[in-house]
Protein backbone atom coordinates (compact mmCIF):
# COMPACT_ATOMS: atom_id res chain seq x y z
CA UNK A 1 0.00 0.00 0.00
CA UNK A 2 2.51 2.45 0.42
CA UNK A 3 4.69 1.46 -2.53
CA UNK A 4 1.18 2.11 -4.16
CA UNK A 5 0.70 5.32 -2.64
CA UNK A 6 3.85 6.48 -3.82
CA UNK A 7 3.46 5.45 -7.14
CA UNK A 8 0.12 7.34 -7.51
CA UNK A 9 1.87 10.18 -5.55
CA UNK A 10 4.59 10.50 -8.01
CA UNK A 11 2.83 10.32 -11.62
CA UNK A 12 0.22 12.42 -10.47
CA UNK A 13 3.12 15.01 -9.71
CA UNK A 14 4.83 14.59 -12.93
CA UNK A 15 1.27 14.43 -15.64
CA UNK A 16 0.21 17.42 -12.45
CA UNK A 17 -3.02 15.61 -11.80
CA UNK A 18 -4.71 17.09 -8.87
CA UNK A 19 -6.67 13.83 -8.12
CA UNK A 20 -3.52 11.43 -8.37
CA UNK A 21 -1.49 13.13 -5.63
CA UNK A 22 -4.87 13.86 -3.23
CA UNK A 23 -5.40 9.76 -3.52
CA UNK A 24 -1.86 8.69 -3.68
CA UNK A 25 -1.63 10.75 -0.43
CA UNK A 26 -4.50 9.25 1.29
CA UNK A 27 -3.27 5.49 0.55
CA UNK A 28 0.01 6.37 1.42
CA UNK A 29 -0.82 7.67 4.94
CA UNK A 30 -3.28 4.66 5.61
CA UNK A 31 -0.26 2.25 4.43
CA UNK A 32 2.04 4.19 6.85
CA UNK A 33 -0.19 3.82 9.63
CA UNK A 34 -1.47 0.16 8.97
CA UNK A 35 2.47 -0.54 8.97
CA UNK A 36 2.89 1.45 12.54
CA UNK A 37 0.02 -0.31 13.62
CA UNK A 38 1.16 -3.75 12.44
CA UNK A 39 4.81 -2.84 13.66
CA UNK A 40 4.06 -2.57 17.18
CA UNK A 41 2.07 -5.43 17.55
CA UNK A 42 -1.28 -4.05 17.70
CA UNK A 43 -4.31 -6.99 15.26
CA UNK A 44 -4.38 -4.43 11.97
CA UNK A 45 -7.38 -6.06 9.96
CA UNK A 46 -8.01 -9.62 12.10
CA UNK A 47 -3.81 -9.73 11.34
CA UNK A 48 -0.66 -9.63 13.75
CA UNK A 49 1.46 -8.37 10.98
CA UNK A 50 0.56 -5.84 8.11
CA UNK A 51 2.58 -6.82 5.07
Amino acid sequence: MIVLGLILLIIGLLVDLGLLVTLGSIVLVIGVVFFILGAVGRPVAGRRFYW
